[in-house]
């Protein structure tokens, strides 16, 4: 895969995207929205990739929108232009595979709502989050912030737009950790590394457990929760993984 605004890196199991527009601080422009929804869509069919990290590098993820193009756009594509927005955020949201966002530096407006689709997110101390949309009389992607930090937590972060530093993001559980800049990344290969491991049908399951549960009611949920374990537990796959736990066990026990 050939792109000229991001950068895809293949490891052993899973991949890293780096967003490629350092001269603009990784702003969003149509292109890369465009070049990120046609990656994730290849990767999606790529059964050796068991995760993905996204990443801006080790100074900047995202300054967020190309707002020079937003300024020139004619009043005429703008629905074609937020119609790209949707669509490239929609093939991570609901891309099969755990997504893992890997943050150094600042993640702003369109850069903060790209991280909210992620599943996991790794920070570096020098990582700042923020909305400052309403400064410019736009409104920011409130829903998946809401389904990560809460009601009232999303709304003072997006009324406000004041900026989250790493330490902050992690107390309100915003991110799911904080590393020094130099290990930031080393932390987010790990989780993946961790991932690719793992049975990538019963990960997919778990991502559309979650995505699907908060809608339910407490015993709808469980039902539905169980169905997926039964559909789960009836592959063979499933005596294979617990085959090998016991052998590990057994192992462990004679040491």
């Amino acid at each position: 895969m050939n792109y000229s605004t991001i950068k895809i890196t293949k490891e052993n199991g899973y991949v890293i995207v780096t967003l490629n527009r350092p001269n603009e601080m990784n702003a969003l422009s149509k292109d890369m929205r465009l070049e990120l929804e046609d990656c994730f869509c290849q990767l999606e069919k790529d059964d050796s990739v068991k995760a993905v990290i996204l990443t801006g590098g080790d100074y900047v993820f995202s300054a967020g929108m190309d707002i020079k193009e937003m300024s020139a756009l004619p009043d005429g594509e703008i629905d074609d232009y937020f119609s790209s927005m949707i669509k490239y955020l929609q093939s991570i949201y609901s891309f099969r595979k755990p997504v893992i966002a890997a943050v150094g530096g600042i993640a702003l407006g369109g850069g903060f709502n790209l991280t909210t689709v992620c599943d996991i997110i790794i920070a570096s101390e020098t990582a700042i989050f923020g909305h400052p949309e309403l400064k410019f009389g736009l409104n920011p992607l409130f829903d998946p912030l809401r389904r990560i930090v809460g009601m009232s937590k999303a709304k003072e972060i997006t009324m406000l737009g004041e900026p989250i530093g790493a330490q902050e993001a992690l107390r309100i559980g915003l991110v799911n950790k904080v590393a020094p800049p130099e290990t930031f990344m080393e932390e987010a290969k790990k989780i993946a590394r961790e991932l690719s491991k793992r049975s990538a049908k019963a990960v997919e399951a778990v991502k559309r457990i979650s995505d699907i549960v908060p809608r339910l009611d407490r015993n709808a949920a469980l039902e539905h929760e169980f169905e997926i374990s039964a559909l789960l537990f009836s592959r063979a796959e499933r005596r294979d993984h617990m085959k090998k736990f016991l052998e590990e066990l057994k192992k462990r026990k004679k040491e």
